[in-house]
């Protein structure tokens, strides 16, 4: 290795790789939480490993706080690259999602249900906006301070704490699973009866204004916007409704629907926030469906 090169990182000899791997698993977990993609979080993780290799150590002096800043800052970067491109595919997202049947779960379910926040809030935060999830993500899971984050953000603290606020309200319904779970599933099942009876009014009564539909199709991934047009084309909502069983998608109200073969037709999560639905993600592509570990038809 030349002089000019970036040290191993886990270099046991290095104190600067030393301290770095002290905080790599919570860097880690910092960048997943931001970006939902344990490959996307390595890179960001590197990313910044390669940043500090390149700094002259003796003018950081909280290298915990430096490190979680250029987190930020290059996470924020991908996700506003992201949003910038809303077919763009999130490498292993899809395999994160865990898929159980919704029979309408007993208080003894509870735990189990809130063991899948940390998943289902994964899902929630994708609907964020990039400002929104670093604010958020950085104070309420990680204590970091609203000057840091508007440092980051290039914002003012107050700025900083009416983002997070945002963000706080948008997420409420994730951190209350066992609360809010049948109020979830009513809205979800509101929504399948009106596209079942094709009922437009009905549809627009529960989507969000600005909902998000995601349909992963073997081509790639459709993005559509807006509650008018989801509306306009909930045809395979309906198909889904009449062929399918309930279940939890990542803790979050779902569908499964199959072929009469019993090979499986879909996979629909919704989210919903404040009793309107914000996020639908469809997966029809029968190469992401056979990675998914799905109950059997009924």
């Amino acid at each position: 290795m030349s002089d000019t090169s970036p040290t191993d990182p886990t270099d046991p000899t290095d104190p600067m790789a030393e301290a770095f791997a002290a905080q790599r698993d919570r860097l880690r977990s910092v960048a997943h939480r931001m970006l939902g993609s344990h490959a996307d979080a390595e890179d960001v993780v590197q990313e910044a490993w390669l940043r500090l290799s390149g700094q002259d150590a003796a003018t950081i002096h909280n290298l915990a706080g430096w490190l979680t800043t250029v987190v930020g800052r290059i996470s924020l970067d991908v996700l506003r690259s992201r949003k910038a491109r809303p077919e763009a595919s999130y490498d292993d997202g899809l395999s994160e999602f865990v898929v159980t049947l919704d029979d309408g779960p007993a208080p003894e379910d509870d735990a189990v249900l809130a063991d899948s926040v940390g998943v289902a809030l994964l899902v929630v935060l994708d609907s964020l906006g990039p400002s929104e999830r670093l604010a958020f993500v950085l104070h309420d899971l990680f204590a970091v301070p609203f000057d840091e984050i508007g440092q980051i953000l290039g914002k003012s603290t107050a700025a900083a704490k009416m983002l997070a606020s945002r963000a706080r309200r948008k997420v409420q319904a994730v951190e209350r699973p066992t609360g809010a779970g049948r109020e979830q599933r009513e809205v979800v099942q509101a929504f399948l009866a009106a596209a079942r009876g094709g009922d437009f009014e009905g549809l627009l009564r529960v989507l969000d204004p600005e909902v998000k539909l995601t349909v992963d199709t073997p081509s790639g991934k459709v993005v559509t916007l807006g509650a008018t047009k989801i509306a306009a084309g909930a045809q395979l909502s309906a198909q889904a409704a009449t062929q399918g069983r309930a279940v939890l998608v990542n803790g979050l109200p779902g569908v499964v629907s199959w072929r009469e073969d019993g090979t499986p037709l879909s996979v629909l999560a919704f989210t919903v926030v404040d009793a309107l639905i914000t996020g639908i993600t469809v997966v029809i592509d029968p190469a992401k469906l056979a990675l998914m570990d799905l109950p059997d038809p009924a």
